[in-house]
């Protein structure tokens, strides 16, 4: 029998989570509202966490659902996320203010085109670009396939990369 903490397991995700649902729902209120939303849902049925294997996999797809729910009610998939988010630059990176404008706008356009991407391809870049998970927890937190995750993140950066290379060709 496993002993799970709420104060340890669980509410360490919350950055997590929110990361996750903010990328689905592309509203930081919303997102935050679907992390609280989760953390209740979790608390509930903590009568059953000692059978549930990985708590980080289940606490990402309860969030997850619930971003859905969320972008599926507010249908606000033409919404991007806070300008203030898009424009992050490393100053380590980036010794000149020139060379930081361009890198903050590579990153702001490289955003915009993940929100433009289906859901499940966002998710799936979400989980395995930003937050570094592994192919076996993307496919058990979307209930799919590990061969299935590959193919969704192959398509998903290769559409990023066609519409990067295409913008930047021809322009906004």
């Amino acid at each position: 029998m496993k002993n799970i903490s709420f104060r340890n397991d669980v509410l360490p995700l919350k950055n997590e989570l929110f990361r996750l649902a903010l990328r689905i729902t592309l509203n930081k209120a919303e997102a935050e509202d679907v992390v609280q939303e989760t953390m209740i849902k979790v608390w509930n049925r903590r009568d059953t966490w000692a059978e549930i294997e990985s708590m980080e996999a289940f606490c990402l797809t309860v969030c997850r659902n619930l971003a859905l729910d969320k972008a599926k009610r507010m249908d606000n998939n033409s919404q991007t996320l806070d300008a203030a988010n898009d424009a992050r630059a490393d100053s380590s990176s980036a010794a000149d203010p020139e060379r930081q404008a361009v890198l903050a706008d590579s990153v702001s356009l490289v955003r915009r085109l993940m929100d433009s991407l289906p859901e499940k391809q966002r998710s799936v870049m979400q989980l395995r670009d930003i937050e570094g998970k592994s192919y076996k927890d993307i496919a058990e937190v979307m209930n799919i396939s590990q061969d299935q995750v590959k193919v969704t993140l192959f398509r998903a950066r290769q559409a990023i990369r066609q519409k990067y290379i295409k913008t930047e060709r021809y322009g906004l």
